[in-house]
Parts: C-alpha cells; sequence; structure tokens
C-alpha cells in the first residue's frame, strides 16, 4: 500500500512527504496560517487538474495533437454544513491543437484521470487515531 506522511512544522504550517518530494501545506488565515504554501482544498483540487492535464497531453502526444500551450483551469466553491468542495469544474484548453473529431476521446481520456475516477466512486475514506482500527 503507499503512504504519504504529513506532519506539523510549526504555526500551523504542514509538510507533506510524497516519496522523494516534499511539499509544503497551509491553511487559512483564519486558522492560523500564513500563505506559505497551497491549502489542503487548493492541493486536493490541483491534484485532479495535473491529473487530467497529465492524461490528456499522454493521449495528443501519442495522437500527434499538438500540446502547447495546454492548461487546465479547475474551479470549485468551497461550502459549509458540511465543509466540503462543491460545483467542482474541469476546463480543458488545447489552443494549438486540431481536435476535430478527438473531442469525444480526449474528455474521456480526461474522465479516466484515477483522481477523478476515484472521486466519482468514492464510498468513504476510514480515520482512525493512533493506529486504532475504525
Amino acid at each position: 500500500m503507499n503512504k504519504i506522511t504529513t506532519i506539523l512544522k510549526e504555526d500551523m504550517l504542514f509538510e507533506t512527504e510524497l516519496g522523494n518530494h516534499r511539499v509544503l501545506i497551509d491553511v487559512p488565515p483564519s486558522m492560523g496560517g500564513q500563505d506559505r504554501g497551497p491549502t489542503p482544498p487548493e492541493f486536493f483540487v490541483a491534484s485532479l487538474g495535473s491529473c487530467v492535464a497529465a492524461l490528456v497531453a499522454n493521449y495528443c502526444n501519442s495522437a500527434n495533437l499538438d500540446t502547447t500551450g495546454l492548461s487546465v483551469d479547475v474551479t470549485f466553491d468551497k461550502v459549509e454544513d458540511p465543509s466540503r468542495l462543491a460545483n467542482v469544474k474541469v476546463m480543458i484548453d488545447l489552443p494549438n491543437a486540431e481536435v476535430n473529431g478527438r473531442k469525444k476521446a480526449i474528455l474521456r481520456v480526461a474522465e479516466r484521470c484515477p483522481v477523478h475516477e476515484t472521486i466519482c466512486s468514492m464510498e468513504g475514506v476510514q480515520i482512525s487515531l493512533n493506529g486504532d482500527t475504525p
């Protein structure tokens, strides 16, 4: 099983270890954050956008479609009660590709991104404290 570890560094600043990489994650100012890194929801949304971008770029490269200028925007709202992200929208821009008859294929590839598939099929997350089994 894969594992990603997050530790509290100081003053509500967290460092997340992902394999050989480290990322700083901060919290909103209302929780004591100081804008030293993305917030956890931003990091989550970034994983969706980057996953879609990577799969679309890979498909376009194999289909000889121009990926110059490829970008993926993900918009979302943060809502309360319960606190969550809503109205998530992923917009892919391939400004230099002649997509013509490949639009549906590109969208299918994007929808098969593991992050998107996980969000759509997720039944729940188990949370435990100090190694206790939930």
